[in-house]
């Protein structure tokens, strides 16, 4: 027997119990893992309350990242006591995810836990900090160059946000962090912000399509209006990586920036990005983002705290990481 959050939908209706399941229970899948730690994020917050019609199919287990060991495994590239962790590949929404102390996936969707790196530590990185690491990636790509121009995070006090921070200010950038809680000023300063901006400064839409220019980066984690007024900001020829949506899925923007400025709007996916793309960007999370850090920005939780917590998620009332503890 062993512990898991189980997901369960009855006319219409969305709930979510922890409850004692038996291996016979799990889905099929070529890899077993004994799940250490998985975290909270954004879509988990969705799946266990039941937004956006993530799932097709119930009873369902939750949990987009996890990471333990190997129990079983009929892929060769992976042994029993073999350090994991999974996330993407719909792993949480189509497939069962990591609020189970027992997992069965697809051994495709896994990869070997980063020298140096602890479970518990892979998942205070997690989804969030993969989509950080693979937004730096692709601004770099497109020509992000130390300078003494802002690079600006916005949703900073989130887990993406934070971990960004964490990972330009040790590149030697000078971050802006972008928040609607001013109370986490001293926060986002303690990760390496130079300066803070209200988020009210770019929530409201502009009447010009092109702002002074500003930003030599973005790193945007809410979309909507803000990733339209960014946008506008950019300097010549910068990119705006975009990574979530918290402030709409929806924006209304000009082309101008595109025509005049030649920025790039670039599209960041976690969720399917191929595993030597993931592989490079673990090996840089490992690396790049110090353990003290980290350390500062995340809070333990435990599984039966999940449905609380996926309510202060959604309402953005979480600061950074949330590690759910499961061994």
């Amino acid at each position: 027997m062993f512990k898991a959050l189980v997901v369960s939908e009855l006319d219409g209706s969305v709930t979510s119990e922890v409850k004692q399941l038996e291996e016979s229970d799990l889905p099929e899948g070529d890899l077993t893992i004994r799940v250490e730690n998985s975290t909270l994020n954004y879509k988990d917050g969705m799946v266990v309350k039941g937004i956006g019609k993530l799932v097709k199919t119930y009873p369902h287990v939750p949990g987009v990242d996890m990471a333990g060991r190997v129990v079983e495994s009929q892929n060769p590239a992976f042994r029993a006591g073999d350090g994991v962790l999974v996330t993407g590949f719909r792993v949480g929404e189509a497939f069962w995810g990591g609020y189970t102390q027992l997992a069965r996936v697809n051994s495709n969707f896994a990869l070997k836990l980063p020298d140096g790196l602890s479970s518990r530590d892979a998942m205070a990185i997690g989804t969030a900090g993969l989509s950080a690491m693979l937004a730096l990636m692709a601004l770099e790509e497109h020509g992000l160059r130390h300078s003494d121009d802002e690079v600006l995070v916005t949703g900073a006090a989130g887990g993406v946000g934070s971990i960004a921070v964490t990972i330009l200010h040790g590149l030697g950038y000078k971050v802006v962090a972008s928040t609607g809680r001013p109370q986490e000023a001293e926060y986002l300063r303690d990760l390496g912000a130079t300066s803070i901006l209200d988020r009210s400064e770019l929530s409201e839409p502009s009447q010009r399509p092109l702002e002074s220019e500003r930003w030599s980066g973005c790193i945007d984690a809410v979309g909507g209006v803000t990733l339209a007024r960014v946008i506008s900001q950019l300097k010549r020829n910068a990119s705006v990586a975009a990574v979530g949506l918290a402030g709409g899925g929806r924006f209304d923007a000009s082309v101008m920036p595109f025509l005049l400025r030649g920025v790039n709007l670039l599209g960041i996916d976690s969720v399917m990005a191929p595993l030597d793309r993931r592989e490079t960007a673990w090996a840089r999370l490992r690396d790049e983002v110090p353990k003290k850090l980290l350390d500062e920005m995340t809070r333990e939780v435990e599984l039966e705290e999940i449905p609380k917590l996926a309510d202060d998620i959604l309402a953005g009332k979480v600061r950074g990481r949330l590690v759910v503890r499961l061994s």
